[in-house]
């Protein structure tokens, strides 16, 4: 399988899923701005929409869609159970906190990381995350992850959060379960693995 990914973005989450599943892979860098990879190819005839990530698999299909491709990929090494089996009840609760992750908190970022955004826009995207995050604060209660163990879902949110920095969101600040959980989230081997294959980190 190879990864079409661009270094931070919401793609960094199906890479972690990959190194958490001891799944083989490849990754190939996509330049946002000019749509090309980085041997060249043209990204819209690999995806489309332009937009990472993409999961070109051995049969030749393409997944797209983040919360699609992690559930993909943790079905595909079931003993690591990065999600609960298809079709029980646990399964629907995961894709509840992806929906909630991709909706509510991937989609509120993009006011902050849009340069015609007025200062008016940004200040209510903030506000609106703060929000979203009180949400998560509390279903981080007794708990490490957000079901209870690791899941493809805390993959995606450490991702999502990670922007916070960039875009002048504390994370952290009344939020101490957040804080601690991203710290915790970090700290996994296949987290710094991902990190460190994108350059995010030494």
């Amino acid at each position: 399988m190879k990864l079409y990914y661009s270094p931070g973005a919401c793609s960094l989450s199906p890479h972690i899923v990959l190194a958490e599943a001891g799944l083989a892979y490849s990754i190939e860098k996509v330049d946002l701005k000019t749509k090309k990879t980085e041997t060249g190819a043209d990204f819209f005839a690999i995806s489309p929409a332009g937009y990472v990530p993409a999961l070109a698999l051995d049969n030749g299909e393409v997944l797209t869609e983040g919360p699609a491709i992690v559930q993909y990929l943790a079905d595909q090494a079931p003993a690591k159970k990065l999600a609960p089996p298809a079709a029980s009840f646990e399964r629907v609760r995961l894709q509840e906190m992806l929906n909630f992750i991709s909706t509510e908190v991937h989609k509120s970022f993009s006011p902050l990381f849009n340069p015609a955004s007025s200062e008016e826009t940004k200040a209510a995207a903030r506000a609106l995350i703060g929000r979203r995050l009180d949400v998560l604060e509390q279903k981080l209660a007794g708990r490490d992850y957000l079901l209870g163990d690791f899941s493809v879902a805390d993959a995606y949110l450490f991702t999502v959060l990670s922007w916070g920095r960039m875009v002048g969101v504390d994370i952290k600040e009344g939020r101490p379960r957040l804080g601690e959980y991203w710290s915790r989230v970090k700290a996994r081997p296949a987290v710094q693995q991902a990190m460190k294959e994108e350059g995010l980190i030494k």
